[in-house]
């Protein structure tokens, strides 16, 4: 992760809404939709009671994966100094904190980690050493949940044409995430899933999305891996 792109917490929600005006959404949406579908998802013998937010930016996520997963204990990590003094400053609580990156292998180990919007702006040939250090910092049998940016969906790339620190991302694509978890010795519990497919003007019409998330054109898609060994 670039540490100069992400030390903007007072920008960081003014940009990314740059973006996401065209869904007619806001930040707040997309992560309780993520974190929904993965609680669905999750089996209950899961838990999870340790959850790694990797990359957690302000911290507004850790804080909705609080909301969804009572009695966890979140723990963010990250590059950027600026984003994790706001992420202390907003959502530090007792069931919650945050640390730079570097102190990942001193934080214990994990049952879930929750990773979006990480990967494209990480260069191509570390993606594979940063899903490594993600398994070392999970429980044997801990789950991953990694979510991306769909590049074969028309929208999304128009979104992150218009958000100044995704402009020149490098997009995964679905067939490379998979690939890249399964070398990293991460087993695919389930068939990627698709979500956001409708803008607020086709509200209506979300009622469908359960039913869409094997088809690959939802804005984002995610990978639920289970570490191997």
């Amino acid at each position: 992760m670039d540490r100069k792109l992400f030390d903007l917490a007072e920008e960081y929600d003014t940009q990314l809404q740059r973006g996401l005006d065209l869904s007619g959404e806001n930040p707040e949406y997309f992560s309780r939709g993520r974190i929904a579908d993965l609680r669905k998802c999750l089996p209950r013998s899961a838990g999870p009671w340790r959850i790694l937010d990797f990359g957690c930016g302000i911290g507004r996520t850790s804080r909705h994966l609080s909301d969804a997963f009572p009695g966890a204990h979140i723990v963010g990590v990250d590059t950027a100094d600026a984003a994790l003094a706001h992420a202390q400053t907003h959502y530090r609580s007792p069931s919650q904190e945050f640390h730079p990156l570097e102190e990942l292998p001193g934080l214990g180990r994990f049952h879930l980690c929750y990773v979006n919007g990480v990967f494209h702006h990480i260069r191509p040939e570390d993606r594979l050493a940063t899903l490594l250090e993600i398994r070392s910092a999970l429980e044997p049998g801990g789950w991953l949940a990694l979510f991306e940016n769909n590049p074969w969906n028309p929208g999304t790339r128009l979104v992150m044409r218009r958000i100044p620190f995704d402009r020149d991302a490098v997009s995964l694509s679905p067939p490379e995430v998979r690939r890249l978890l399964l070398a990293a010795g991460f087993r695919l519990e389930q068939s990627l899933r698709f979500l956001f497919y409708f803008p607020r003007v086709l509200a209506a019409l979300r009622v469908l999305e359960p039913w869409l998330a094997l088809l690959p054109l939802g804005a984002q898609y995610y990978a639920l891996g289970r570490r191997v060994g």
